[in-house]
């Protein structure tokens, strides 16, 4: 009888392990891209960027000369495309200076928004219906970033210092954000993804434990028996 027990519970610890290992690396194999022969290939990715704004000269950054930078700045209009707006029309007078971003793949403009980083309430951008690529589409407005009119100035735009992007207080401090970039951060997608494969990870474990309190639990009751 004793050996039988033993046995059953050793079955149940098993198949609780098996079920977490599996659990846990779902989010791993699901992350990992498939490859297929014949596939169509990649959708091509913007190569550079134009910043003008009236009374300025036009300002140009490239993947291949500033990546990071280009990174930085392109960040402010990626979500702008292709969704609804945010919010309804600003009035004219709290919107402050127009900074046109003119997307361009392979030296071909596609993409054009409107930003307002000195908005009033924060940051806006709008997206207009004509578009360089001739594309359909409606006009929109959004709420813009909050590192916008950082982003601006590091790229060369005449904008105003933001006096929380500096450390130290009152009277001095040295710079957060370096001069030739904008700390990226991770996106959102990565951070659930990341909280999906913890779950799934926590949820293996308690299961395997209920699985042993469970098999204790059987070993107790067949003893006292």
């Amino acid at each position: 009888m004793g050996r039988s027990v033993f046995r059953r519970l050793l079955l149940v610890v098993a198949a609780g392990f098996m079920f977490a290992a599996t659990g846990a690396a779902a989010p791993a194999l699901a992350a990992q891209p498939t490859t297929v022969v014949g596939q169509a290939p990649k959708a091509p990715k913007p190569t550079g960027l134009t910043l003008t704004s009236e009374g300025m000269g036009d300002i140009t950054v490239t993947a291949t000369e500033k990546p990071q930078l280009f990174a930085d700045l392109l960040k402010e209009v990626s979500f702008l495309g292709g969704t609804m707006g945010q919010i309804t029309a600003p009035k004219a007078a709290a919107l402050g200076r127009k900074f046109t971003v003119v997307v361009r793949f392979d030296d071909k403009p596609r993409y054009s928004y409107d930003l307002y980083p000195l908005a009033k309430g924060g940051p806006k951008a709008f997206r207009p219906a004509a578009q360089p690529d001739k594309k359909k589409t409606t006009a929109a407005w959004f709420l813009g970033r909050m590192t916008m009119s950082e982003a601006l100035r590091i790229a060369g735009a005449p904008i105003p210092q933001k006096p929380d992007v500096m450390s130290g207080g009152i009277g001095g401090g040295e710079r957060v954000i370096p001069e030739d970039s904008l700390p990226t951060g991770r996106d959102l997608d990565t951070l659930l993804a990341e909280l999906r494969q913890l779950v799934l990870l926590n949820g293996g474990v308690v299961l395997v434990l209920t699985f042993m309190v469970a098999g204790v639990a059987l070993i107790i009751r067949h003893r006292t028996r």
